[in-house]
């Protein structure tokens, strides 16, 4: 269930309504035979609103909304009745949701506040009826206005988890493990590669009731940038992370090359996410002895900062926490 119950990738056809036309009418009773203009403007078309919602994690509810067309507005009337507004259509999408044009890949909105509402696609504006045409030399104005076309095309909307630590890493490199063991989430693990198809979110306890949210994430492997694998699959929800933790197994036949790989696919789907912190955590650690981890050191990069750590035996854990701490809530 876990592979068709995360959608994180929606396209849509949608469409917003048309402006309803102004009226051309002219005031005829039993009292006035020829009385003014008196046609009423058209109503807006319904626009489509994005609605921020903190309660949805996925665009499970949208599979099936391939087609997304709001209401026309109404036509005026005689009498300077405005015609009706049409319906506009909300569509609620959890928080970190991106929605684009799919033939520009232009943003059009980003959702990332609870009960946030951005009007996608407006509604065509009503037309105006002649009575908003008549002039002390033109006091029977024929002229009247159509509404507004609607706005219409093919639209994606994407998930980009929103969590302060991505863990990045090949696949079986042990980060369900220590999503399971830091957190309260409860991901799948298995001895094999790409156990984790899905993001999975989890709250890290620190001290004095502190907390950070930690995102597991589908295993990189290399060319991932390019498609391979999961490949933008995964890569698109660490945009959102503020600090990425590369977690590297302590069994690695080259650590450095493992690390490099994983920069490269960053840099060459994205190169700002080379901004962003970065932590090295070598799992798998209690199978290493005092001199194993300081030629393992070595390799590493001087300028990131790495710990030793081991999920199975409960090994650096603590200090892992406090170096995330740290590189999250360092001084601007």
């Amino acid at each position: 269930m876990e592979k068709t119950n995360f959608i994180d990738y929606i396209r849509i056809f949608a469409k917003s309504g048309h402006g309803g036309a102004g009226s051309r009418h002219f005031m005829r009773n039993k009292l006035t035979a020829m009385g003014g203009p008196d046609g009423g403007d058209g109503g807006r078309g319904g626009h489509i609103i994005l609605r921020g919602n903190k309660q949805l994690w996925t665009l499970l509810h949208l599979r099936y909304y391939k087609n997304v067309l709001a209401e026309d507005g109404e036509n005026g009337s005689k009498n300077n009745s405005t015609g009706r507004e049409g319906k506009d259509i909300i569509i609620e999408v959890p928080l970190g949701t991106v929605a684009k044009d799919e033939e520009t890949g232009k943003v059009d909105a980003e959702i990332l506040e609870d009960g946030q509402e951005v009007i996608w696609l407006k509604g065509g504006r009503g037309g105006l009826g002649n009575a908003n045409f008549a002039t002390p030399t033109n006091q029977a104005p024929e002229h009247h206005q159509p509404g507004e076309p609607g706005v219409e095309g093919w639209k994606i909307i994407e998930l980009k988890v929103l969590a302060d630590v991505g863990l990045v890493g090949f696949p079986n490199a042990g980060k369900s493990t220590l999503l399971s063991v830091i957190t309260a989430a409860k991901p799948k693990i298995a001895d094999y590669a790409f156990t984790t198809l899905t993001p999975q979110l989890g709250m890290v306890e620190y001290r004095d009731g502190k907390s950070f949210c930690i995102a597991d994430l589908p295993g990189i492997i290399e060319g991932a940038a390019e498609g391979k694998g999961l490949g933008h699959r995964f890569l698109r929800h660490i945009e959102r992370n503020s600090c990425l933790l590369f977690l590297i197994p302590a069994d690695s036949k080259d650590h450095k090359k493992e690390f490099e790989i994983l920069h490269n696919e960053l840099e060459e789907y994205n190169p700002e996410l080379l901004q962003k912190d970065f932590v090295i955590a070598i799992s798998k650690s209690d199978m290493l002895d005092a001199e194993l981890k300081e030629a393992i050191a070595e390799e590493l990069p001087k300028d990131i900062p790495y710990v030793f750590i081991s999920s199975i035996a409960n090994r650096g854990l603590t200090e892992l926490k406090d170096l995330l701490w740290k590189v999250l809530n360092k001084p601007l």
